[in-house]
């Protein structure tokens, strides 16, 4: 009979997580003088108007009875607003013909440019981000030019073919001028960001691949795009807020549009139009927290849809 003498693990303890060491107070000060002009700008340029325009959008100022608290009447009112609904409406399908067109034509473009290493590569990175460094009111009024029937060289083009230009600014191709606008001059700015995480990559993960006879193709598809997903999920993320936001490019092209731009074309232009050319404060201030409100929703249930909260939250 043999005695078997077995080990156990001790007990596990758990793990306690390290306090920072307190600074001190000498060096806390210094810290908020360095972060307080900053601070300061936020609150008094950002916080503070936000927390102004709430508190308009509670109340409701009319010719008779003055100004009387209405507390969600306003926020009822716009969600029932033909205008604010139909203005929300276009921006939702803008939203999903344009992010996926500019993602594609993004992410095409920093793979090709991955590739490419001479200096043709960086002067082609540059002319690809150089819509993006252009205002976009300038942009807007470029492409208007472009587009125009009467004056635009678009026309004269088509014109030594005895055919006819295409009218982006009509109402049945408002919608595709405004996309390619809007394409051109945001997908720089997402290959900027997808070929940085491209550079990121470990370039022996490619060597590894070509040993074991993978293609060009193959490295594309099963390592460059999968390794640049974050990115991918990141630029998506910044296309639905600024497409929910749409605002400058149709207000910049309402007047050479020729009645296919409203007032209420986006809910931004609505609010705007309530605001400032109706003198409605009140009611444009709830229309701007219920399209924050649309956004909000719509970015949370992306999110929520990839799994990825952790990772843009953290």
């Amino acid at each position: 009979m043999t005695l078997q003498i077995t080990e156990t693990a001790p007990p596990r303890t758990p793990k306690t997580r390290r306090k920072a060491p307190k600074l001190p107070l000498r060096e806390q000060l210094i810290g908020w003088l360095f972060i307080g002009p900053f601070g300061l700008v936020f609150l008094a340029f950002l916080v503070a108007p936000l927390v102004y325009a709430l508190y308009l959008s509670l109340f409701r100022k009319a010719m008779i009875g003055g100004t009387s608290f209405v507390l969600l009447e306003n926020y009822t009112k716009a969600f029932t607003d033909p205008s604010f609904l139909d203005g929300a409406w276009f921006v939702i399908r803008f939203s999903l013909v344009l992010i996926p067109v500019q993602m594609l034509i993004s992410l095409a473009m920093a793979l090709i440019l991955d590739m490419v290493t001479s200096r043709f590569a960086r002067f082609s990175r540059l002319m690809i981000f150089l819509p993006y460094a252009i205002p976009a009111v300038i942009g807007a009024l470029m492409w208007g030019f472009l587009y125009s029937k009467n004056f635009g060289p678009l026309g004269d083009f088509f014109g030594l073919f005895g055919a006819t230009a295409p009218d982006f600014l009509s109402r049945d191709l408002i919608f595709y001028g405004l996309l390619n606008i809007v394409t051109w001059q945001w997908a720089g700015y997402y290959m900027i960001i997808l070929y940085a995480a491209l550079q990121g990559i470990d370039p022996t993960l490619y060597e590894a691949a070509r040993i074991d006879g993978a293609s060009n193709w193959q490295i594309t598809l099963r390592i460059k795009i999968p390794l640049i997903t974050p990115a991918l999920l990141l630029i998506l993320v910044f296309a639905l807020i600024g497409t929910l936001q749409f605002f400058n490019e149709p207000k910049i092209l309402r007047d050479l549009a020729a009645g296919a731009i409203g007032p209420d074309f986006t809910p931004n232009m609505y609010a705007y139009q309530q605001a400032f050319g109706l003198a409605n404060f009140n009611y444009g201030s709830a229309i701007s927290f219920a399209l924050g409100a649309v956004v909000f929703v719509c970015v949370y249930i992306f999110l929520f849809a990839t799994r990825k909260r952790g990772s843009f939250l953290s």
